[in-house]
C-alpha cells in the first residue's frame, strides 16, 4: 500500500504517518523509486497508535505500548500499570479543569455584564500571582 492508501485505511493523515516514521515509531519499506510501501502489519500498527493517541496516550506511551504488544512474553501487569498511570493523569486533568470551570463560573455569575466599568473577572485576573 502507498501512504495515501494506508492513511485512508488507518484513519490518519499522511503527514502524521510521515511524522511517526521520522521519529521511529513505525518504519515503512521503500521501493526502488524511494516511495514508501506499507504492509498490512504496518497498517495494523498505525491503527493501534491512532487508537492509543485517541485515548490520550503520549508518543512515548505509544512506543511502550507497541513494544509490549509485540512482546509475546509480556506481562499484562506492565500494560495495566501504564494504562493506570495514564488514567490517573486524566483524573488529575479533569480535577484541574473542574476547578477552572467552577472558578470561572463564579466569576461570570458575579459580573454584572452591564455598562459599569467594575468587573469582578478583570479584578480577579489582576489579583493573580505575579512572578
Amino acid at each position: 500500500m502507498n501512504i495515501g492508501d494506508v492513511a485512508k485505511r488507518a484513519g490518519l493523515p499522511a503527514k502524521t504517518i510521515r511524522y511517526y516514521e521520522d521519529i521511529g515509531l513505525i518504519s515503512a519499506a521503500r521501493g526502488a523509486n524511494g516511495y514508501r510501501h506499507f504492509a498490512e502489519a504496518d497498517l495494523h500498527k498505525l491503527a493501534f497508535v491512532g487508537r492509543a493517541r485517541s485515548l490520550g496516550f503520549s508518543i512515548e506511551d505509544c512506543r511502550a505500548l507497541l513494544a509490549l504488544y509485540e512482546d509475546k512474553t509480556r506481562a499484562s501487569h506492565d500494560v495495566k500499570a501504564l494504562a493506570a498511570q495514564h488514567l490517573a493523569q486524566i483524573g488529575q486533568k479533569i480535577a484541574e479543569l473542574t476547578a477552572m470551570r467552577d472558578t470561572l463560573s463564579d466569576l461570570v455569575a458575579c459580573c454584572g455584564g452591564d455598562d459599569h466599568p467594575d468587573c469582578p473577572i478583570l479584578n480577579d485576573l489582576a489579583a493573580g500571582p505575579v512572578r
